[in-house]
């Protein structure tokens, strides 16, 4: 049995029954002049009653009802794209506001799953694509110095080099990798410290430039910040922005001498950092996209400047779980300038 056969009997049983009682008793103490009454009054009185309250309860209960029930069968076929309008002020309004609230935020953590699923595709095959070269360069070499191609010392050594850099660029993907996954579940252990500005960045450089300087890049750095200026940063995430920078610097390279300038500034509350390359550039279409997860801007994916494409999301990550920005300027063909700002620590120095 339906609602409204059920809304329908309790009104006969409320109206209708009292009434029919109440009309029997009075007939049977006159009968003439109640009968007329009765017949020419409150039965059509009655009557009209009854449409009314069920034109009402169609209209305030099963109407509505149908609606929501409709809206169900809809998200239950995987349909969200449609509104539900709230159509009164009571109860039954405040159940269609929340009805929607639901659908909205279901169809929001649906789109929210289906990006997460083409991303976690995405870095699987971009993974995968980049780790391929390596290794089969790995077993390439091995199968040189196994069949004895490597018949010198100096074959020998270029062929254990080669197969010792390949090695390593497999490690780095692979913990790239794993700092994403941390990255992404909000699993990192940050370890914020206070420490004298000019020195953290100093003890960076000296790793960078000897790193630099032995792949062939010139590396010059500017500290303009006041003595005592202070920051609070996790040391070991600020140095792998500062390396992941200078690593895309180096990959993006297409100059005989590629050059990479970075430069200490007072921002009033920040520290700025700019870090300046002269390599190939970024185009105007792809540099509001750079620091998008698996966006690359080399659609060619070859080796030399291949990647996973969520080493600028980490950086940027990193860089505002300390409570600061990065963005990007550049110019084709002329180099790139990557700007990072990062808050100094309780009574650093400005100016």
């Amino acid at each position: 049995m339906n609602l409204k056969i059920k809304l329908i009997l309790i009104f006969f049983l409320i109206v209708f029954v009292p009434g029919c009682f109440m009309f029997f008793s009075a007939y049977s103490a006159c009968p003439r002049s109640l009968e007329r009454i009765w017949s020419w009054y409150n039965i059509p009185i009655i009557i009209v009653m009854a449409a009314v309250m069920i034109y009402g309860s169609n209209v305030i209960i099963f109407s509505p009802i149908k609606k929501l029930r409709e809206a169900t069968h809809k998200i239950k076929d995987g349909n969200l794209d449609f509104e539900i309008e709230r159509a009164s002020n009571d109860e039954i309004g405040q159940l269609f506001q929340d009805f929607e609230e639901m659908r909205v935020r279901l169809k929001e953590s649906a789109e929210e799953k289906m990006i997460y699923d083409h991303e976690n595709k995405e870095l699987i095959s971009n993974i995968s694509h980049d780790l391929k070269t390596p290794i089969m360069a790995i077993k390439g070499y091995s199968e040189g110095l196994l069949d004895g191609v490597a018949d010198t010392s100096e074959k020998m050594d270029h062929y254990l080099r080669t197969i010792y850099s390949k090695a390593n660029e497999m490690d780095r993907l692979i913990n790239e990798l794993a700092l994403y996954s941390q990255i992404d579940t909000n699993q990192i252990p940050y370890n914020f410290t206070p420490l004298s500005a000019t020195d953290f960045f100093d003890d960076c450089v000296e790793e960078l430039f000897m790193d630099l300087e032995a792949k062939g890049m010139e590396f010059t750095y500017y500290n303009e910040l006041p003595a005592d200026c202070k920051v609070i940063v996790d040391p070991e995430q600020i140095r792998r922005v500062i390396n992941n920078v200078a690593n895309n610097a180096l990959k993006y390279n297409d100059k005989d001498l590629g050059t990479l300038e970075m430069t200490l500034k007072d921002a009033g509350n920040f520290v700025q950092v700019e870090m300046t390359d002269n390599g190939k550039g970024i185009s105007e279409q792809d540099l509001p996209y750079i620091f998008n997860r698996f966006y690359r801007t080399d659609a060619s994916r070859n080796s030399s400047s291949g990647g996973s494409g969520i080493g600028l999301s980490i950086v940027k990550k990193i860089v505002e779980e300390h409570g600061g920005s990065i963005w990007a300027t550049s110019e084709n063909g002329k180099g790139t300038t990557m700007h990072f700002v990062i808050r100094k620590a309780s009574g650093g120095a400005s100016q």
